[in-house]
């Protein structure tokens, strides 16, 4: 039975540095818990590895919706089964709310009882605290996208090419 998780966290950068960094996924190991590899296939598609349990995992997830600076939602195409949107909202002191709402349907013994005991909500909450570190401390984004993708269609490619400067030459720098 599908399980969701909602948690939120106020960064101290600008709503478009945080969506910028949110939109460069191979950056994702740099602070998410567990997650080993993200490669961006192109400007909607992500293949994702991760240590779960003590076990590999690898899924593909598409990107349903994005709109610059408001929010960039997915759902796996193989793999467990998960889907989220990440919200973002300008804080009245510059800064950034942002918002982290996942949907997933844990796997077999270890993956439930994981899920019964809060592992994946604490999981999440550090990894929100992990961005929030990560973008203040370098208080620019690495990279950024600014296409667009509705009904998971992408609308528009936005400047400088794909998402997660991993595809047409999108702006990017190192860590």
């Amino acid at each position: 039975m599908p399980s969701t998780i909602e948690k939120s966290i106020d960064v101290n950068v600008p709503l478009g540095v945080a969506y910028d960094q949110w939109t460069q996924f191979e950056q994702f190991p740099h602070f998410m818990s567990g997650i080993t590899e993200v490669r961006q296939l192109d400007d909607k598609t992500l293949h994702w590895k991760a240590e779960i349990a003590g076990k590999t995992k690898e899924w593909q997830a598409t990107i349903v919706e994005q709109t610059p600076n408001t929010r960039i939602a997915w759902r796996s195409t193989t793999g467990a089964e998960n889907a989220g949107i990440i919200s973002f909202l300008p804080n009245d002191d510059g800064g950034t709310h942002i918002t982290a709402m996942i949907t997933y349907d844990p796997e077999g013994i270890i993956e439930n009882t994981g899920d019964a005991l809060g592992l994946v909500s604490g999981r999440v909450e550090g990894d929100l605290k992990r961005f929030k570190e990560f973008i203040e401390e370098r208080g620019r984004a690495t990279g950024g996208w600014r296409g667009e993708i509705h009904g998971g269609k992408v609308e528009s490619s936005g400047t400088g090419g794909g998402l997660g400067g991993a595809v047409g030459g999108a702006t990017s720098t190192p860590i």
